[in-house]
């Protein structure tokens, strides 16, 4: 695939790739995503195709936030944000260290669920951000009320921090090591 920065390929579930999201030509596919009813922690259930892209140009332009869309056996399936929560989302509000990355992620809803495969979708995004040897903990801001993700985010080795008020929600910082990482998917990801 064209622009891929990161490929894993998955036990039982196979190859997951990473590329930059073109907001231009990959609006219309998002929006279908971060609007769908099961994206409601997304915050942008209101957005037009207009504003997907606006927002996808928005992060593109910034220096310390990118987006990349996920693909699973080459078909586009989840959208991975990395960003510097020294300065975005969270600056000023948690103690920020040296190494520290933030991360969302979102899994596109599925035609067909497939056993195991959020989890896959966050290993792999987890992976490819501890495969830059600067990365030394990936720091999440998911709401108090999105329980799936919690225990999806204990099962890879997120630990609680403390919740967190953020604009639009309350927050349940959470951080991960590589180590933490390692010893949650022990066998997942190549050390």
């Amino acid at each position: 695939m064209t622009g891929t920065v990161y490929r894993r390929v998955a036990p039982r579930l196979g190859e997951f790739t990473l590329r930059r999201v073109d907001p231009d030509t990959d609006a219309a596919l998002l929006h279908g995503w971060v609007t769908h009813p099961r994206s409601a922690f997304w915050l942008m259930q209101d957005a037009d195709v207009t504003r997907v892209a606006q927002e996808y140009r928005r992060i593109a332009a910034h220096p310390h936030h990118d987006a990349y869309l996920g693909s699973w056996r080459g078909r586009p399936a989840f959208l991975a944000e990395r960003y510097d929560p020294a300065h975005v989302d969270l600056v000023g509000r948690y103690d920020a260290a040296e190494g520290d990355v933030g991360m969302h992620f979102l899994c596109a809803p599925p035609d067909s669920p497939v056993h195991g495969f959020t989890r896959a979708v966050i290993t792999t995004v987890l992976a490819w951000l501890f495969a830059d040897p600067g990365t030394r903990r990936v720091v999440v801001e998911p709401d108090v009320r999105n329980t799936a993700v919690h225990a999806l985010n204990a099962a890879v080795g997120f630990t609680v921090v403390r919740p967190l008020t953020l604009p639009g929600k309350t927050a349940l910082l959470s951080v991960c090591t590589r180590e933490q990482f390692r010893t949650a998917t022990e066998g997942a990801v190549p050390a």
